[in-house]
């Protein structure tokens, strides 16, 4: 489905667009989980998420012109708007009505079509499949697609480039894209290396298609992590991935994400999305805590200056 190779084209092709993010360690988060912590800053990639690693290479990869839909809880589907503008093609862009308002304007200025459809990711994704089927646009998935899979991997690409001594990687996970690109290109790099994927308990999708070796349909509750929110298509090709190259995906809680997103703005003076900040969440939390040196990657950092002022304001 996706090998190596696919991903070192993918890094080839999207080089000319995205930003090389810088890996860098962690003292204090050394210091406090035991083992040598470096931290990926995908927050600063361009649109502020990874997603335009997988957009751009999904893209590229099309075999005709014209325009493209997507579903997405906000990150991904500006990765799409932002790859579409560069590469000269129309998209159009389905989110939930509960779509974080941040990523919601961010998508009205940028160019593409945006659709505003249903309370949860799950109604705006069959919008989008009912509008590809209607038009017969190519449907780009924020995770089932080979494409935006081999994108997502060439973040482990530059961590190997950095880091060669890595001995684990702990990685976002949601509908599967990332983390099984990122297992793709970490074992075909060195199998030893172990690869651990991270979600909140609200939305445990992957966690329990792991656990009973199918998806399984999970009740999705609102989190701060709402880019990692929502069911699996049930024949996404990220389950098999996942299921050869990942080793366990770990439960957070509202309260760890919270205190995560704290820690990295008052200790690293950086800013992450609720998403982004699940791994960080995972080691304070005593959840994981695998031999180093270890690379946690932060996804994004599209979180609203609202949301971002309450929780830095709230005391525990």
């Amino acid at each position: 489905m996706v090998a190596l190779e696919d991903v070192r084209a993918a890094a080839e092709r999207i080089r000319p667009y995205v930003v090389r993010t810088p890996l860098e360690r962690s003292a204090l988060l050394s210091a406090v989980c035991g083992c040598d912590v470096w931290l990926k800053f995908e927050c600063f990639q361009t649109t502020g998420s990874f997603k335009l690693r997988g957009a751009l290479n999904a893209l590229q990869l099309l075999d005709r012109p014209g325009p493209v839909v997507t579903a997405s809880a906000g990150n991904h589907g500006l990765g799409v708007a932002r790859a579409a503008a560069l590469l000269g093609r129309p998209a159009s862009v389905v989110v939930p009505q509960t779509a974080s308002p941040v990523k919601v304007e961010a998508l009205r200025r940028s160019g593409a079509d945006l659709i505003q459809h249903g309370p949860t990711y799950d109604e705006a994704e069959a919008e989008a499949l009912r509008l590809a089927t209607e038009h017969v646009w190519p449907f780009i998935s924020a995770y089932n697609d080979a494409g935006v899979i081999a994108g997502g991997g060439t973040i482990a690409l530059e961590i190997f480039e950095d880091l060669p001594t890595v001995r684990a990687l702990i990685v976002p996970a949601g509908g599967g894209g990332l983390i099984s690109g990122v297992g793709v290109a970490t074992h075909g790099l060195d199998p030893s290396v172990a690869v651990y994927g991270v979600q909140s308990e609200a939305s445990p999708a992957l966690h329990a298609a792991l656990e009973h070796g199918r998806v399984v349909p999970v009740v999705v509750r609102p989190s701060l992590a709402d880019g990692l929110s929502g069911n699996v298509d049930a024949e996404s090709i990220t389950i098999g991935l996942m299921r050869e190259h990942v080793r366990s995906v770990e439960l957070v809680s509202e309260d760890g994400i919270a205190d995560a997103i704290r820690w990295l703005v008052v200790n690293e003076r950086v800013v992450t999305e609720g998403s982004a900040a699940v791994g960080v969440a995972a080691l304070l939390g005593g959840g994981l805590g695998p031999p180093g040196p270890v690379a946690v990657v932060l996804s994004g950092r599209n979180i609203a200056a609202s949301e971002l002022s309450k929780l830095l304001l709230a005391t525990r």
